[in-house]
């Protein structure tokens, strides 16, 4: 037996380079693959976050709501100190945004009139 010829070692090679690119594609493969489902399963979780935020947002709107009716209704104050109470809680229903601008507005000229 003697050395392998040219077309002998060039075929080797050959094979080798074979193997070591397939090899290398099936590990890019499974990475891609688990990165896609690390992406997927992160994409998911924040989504279930987000829709408690907003059923939490929604609960919070829903108990807010039934306060701002019986708040909003102002009776004519009678004393000055009663005027400024009336404004004072109006003006924290609308920062609190439970008045809107005009909501605000409207109950505001209500209380001055």
């Amino acid at each position: 037996m003697g050395r392998p010829g040219l077309v002998g070692m060039a075929a080797r090679t050959a094979v080798v380079a074979g193997t070591a690119t397939a090899v290398s594609g099936g590990m890019r493969s499974r990475q891609a693959n688990k990165a896609n489902q690390a992406a997927e399963a992160q994409a998911w979780e924040a989504q279930q976050q987000q829709a408690a935020m907003d059923a939490a947002a929604a609960q919070a709107v829903a108990n807010a709501q039934p306060a701002a009716p019986v708040a909003a209704p102002a009776a004519p104050a009678s004393g000055g100190s009663d005027l400024m109470a009336e404004l004072t809680q109006l003006a924290t229903l609308h920062s609190q945004g439970i008045l809107s601008d005009s909501e605000f507005a409207a109950a505001k000229a209500k209380l001055l009139a």
